[in-house]
């Protein structure tokens, strides 16, 4: 097969040849979410359930709807192959708070923080129509903001200031204090970006 985007196919063939090597109890023993039956696992991500056989890799969607896009794919393919379950502890968590989030702040605000302000910024009311259909928790902070169970025991907080004509549109991500045990900055990074693409999908 030729590859087309070497962005995210060849991060994904990477993991998806690492995976067939899995321990599928292994796997079960370090992420309780996660169900393994003895040909493929199954788990939630953003609330929707996906099945994913094992060692040969494929992905279904347990609510009928599309298969998600390359890079949710890897990143479920890196939860199961590297994460581990940490309790949380009730607190939030910025970005720029966990480990390496000063060295990642520029790239994770182009691509997470700023794309939120002025997809969602601008358009306020399908934001919440959006994640209330998603069956996310609403906040009383920022113009509209809510809570989202990611994956397992993890959650992220999504708050989105209105634009006006003396300033332009903000947000913020605020993550479980666990997040900074669970995942590498890099899995933080994509973590947003496929909360604001599945929010983008909704509306």
């Amino acid at each position: 097969m030729q590859v087309e985007n070497h962005k995210e196919e060849i991060p994904f063939s990477y993991y998806q040849e690492k995976f067939r090597e899995l321990n599928p109890e292994a796997a079960v023993s370090r992420l309780p979410d996660v169900k393994w039956d003895g040909n493929a696992f199954t788990l939630k991500l953003l609330g929707r359930e996906y099945e994913i056989s094992h060692p040969e890799y494929a992905i279904r969607p347990l609510d009928a709807g599309a298969v998600p896009p390359l890079p949710v794919q890897t990143f479920l393919l890196r939860y199961l192959l590297e994460s581990k379950a940490y309790p949380w502890a009730g607190q939030w968590k910025t970005f720029r708070e966990m480990p390496w989030g000063e060295m990642y702040i520029k790239p994770y605000t182009g691509r997470v923080l700023k794309r939120a302000a002025f997809t969602f910024g601008t358009r306020v009311d399908a934001f919440r129509g959006a994640c209330e259909k998603m069956g996310a928790m609403p906040l009383n902070h920022g113009d509209a903001g809510y809570q989202f169970s990611f994956v397992g025991d993890y959650a992220v907080q999504i708050l989105v200031w209105e634009g006006d004509e003396e300033f332009p549109p903000n947000a913020q991500v605020i993550y479980s204090d666990n997040f900074a045990e669970g995942f590498a900055a890099e899995d933080r990074v994509v973590a947003g970006d496929i909360l604001i693409s599945a929010i983008k999908a909704n509306m």
